[in-house]
């Protein structure tokens, strides 16, 4: 307990009916405000008690001074019987509590001290919690910026996404995934893994899906994205233990006139063609980008039919409990779960099938999961022409 009080008088008395209430609550004294501010007594004190007519201060200019060098200090005002409209223009300024000389015990007198303490305690918390919001809903607009919207008009392929970090309160994880069309009209698509699970590696994912769509557009030829996507990383990574998993899909004409998918993994799970039944073919599977300098990535080539679909996925989805209780779900599962969903309308098919994992995991899945799903723009829902 700070006392701000010139009067011998009225120091003797607070500290009787102090003592008389709580003997253990330390009292230090100040004859002025000046001198409370020049041996910075505010820090050690939970509760002040200023008398508004000490030297040096007129009015409320005291409590200003002291608000203006702790915003939060608990301050309760001592006035005399004539001047009780000050307290209330003390409460105004800032001050929690006000008491008028002469009419305070030692009860009413550490009743008014501890709600002056708790309230600015009270205070100080939900400025705290505002504070806290406002940061979080910006960290929110920040990440669901970072967020792609695929650029796919005019292409003929259609997408749909889902996506959902496994970090708490986070909106983006170190999965990403994005489409776009390249300046000689073939559809580009990706869905990468940064291992780890941290902000860091959450901005180093969207660093790579940046990077990589503008290579795209930029027209780098569709063999060395990869290459230069892992310059980057390499040059971007914070650890270098830090790897990248990475699957991309090049969808246009192929040489005999249907479509064709060019796929290149590197340490990925290969994308799913949806019909005429679910199925995945064995591409090779390159090194995870960050691993060796010299990495290749072999395509596979995948003939599309003309209501071609396919799902690509990080491996979030598949690495949680499957139907038997001692095993993940894995691609076999999956598999199963999207014959079984075959009748599912394509856009609703993400979102569908992260329901069912969760249902057979018993509760949320804890890693990242991003899911791509491209299909013939020209396919209704459901597969319908």
């Amino acid at each position: 307990m700070l006392l701000v009080e010139d009067d011998p008088g009225d120091v003797f008395l607070v500290q009787e009916l102090l003592a008389e209430v709580d003997p253990e609550i330390r009292l230090t004294v100040a004859g002025s405000v000046a001198e409370v501010l020049e041996q910075g007594l505010l820090p050690q004190a939970d509760c002040v008690l200023l008398d508004l007519n000490v030297p040096g201060s007129s009015g409320l200019d005291g409590l200003r001074d002291i608000l203006h060098v702790d915003p939060v200090a608990a301050v309760c005002v001592l006035t005399g019987l004539d001047d009780e409209h000050l307290g209330i223009a003390a409460v105004a300024v800032g001050a929690q509590d006000y008491l008028v000389k002469g009419k305070a015990d030692g009860a009413v007198l550490i009743r008014a001290i501890r709600y002056a303490v708790e309230r600015r305690r009270a205070e100080a918390s939900l400025v705290r919690l505002r504070e806290e919001q406002l940061a979080a809903a910006e960290s929110v607009r920040l990440e669901r910026g970072l967020l792609p919207s695929p650029l796919l008009a005019g292409s003929g392929v259609a997408a749909r996404s889902f996506y959902r970090s496994g970090r708490t309160r986070s909106v983006i994880g170190g999965d990403f995934f994005d489409a776009v069309l390249g300046p000689s009209g073939t559809v580009h698509a990706i869905v990468g893994d940064v291992c780890g699970h941290g902000p860091d590696e959450a901005a180093l994912g969207a660093l790579l899906r940046v990077s990589w769509r503008a290579l795209v557009l930029a027209g780098v030829d569709e063999p060395q994205l990869l290459p230069k996507l892992q310059e980057v990383f390499v040059s971007e990574r914070h650890d270098r233990m830090l790897f990248t998993t990475v699957c991309t899909v090049a969808i246009g004409p192929g040489p005999d006139g249907p479509d064709e998918a060019l796929v290149r993994l590197a340490g990925h799970p290969a994308p799913v063609s949806l019909r005429p039944q679910p199925c995945t073919r064995r591409p090779q599977v390159g090194l995870p980008l960050g691993i060796a300098a010299q990495a290749e990535w072999e395509p596979t080539r995948l003939r599309l039919d003309p209501d071609w679909a396919l799902l690509l996925y990080t491996d979030g989805l598949i690495e949680g409990r499957g139907t038997d209780p001692e095993e993940p779900l894995w691609e076999e599962g999956l598999l199963t779960l999207l014959g079984e969903e075959r009748d599912t309308a394509l856009e609703d098919l993400p979102g569908r099938l992260v329901e069912r994992v969760q249902e057979i995991n018993g509760g949320p899945l804890v890693d990242d999961v991003a899911i791509l799903l491209l299909s013939a723009a020209r396919t209704r829902p459901g597969g319908t022409p």
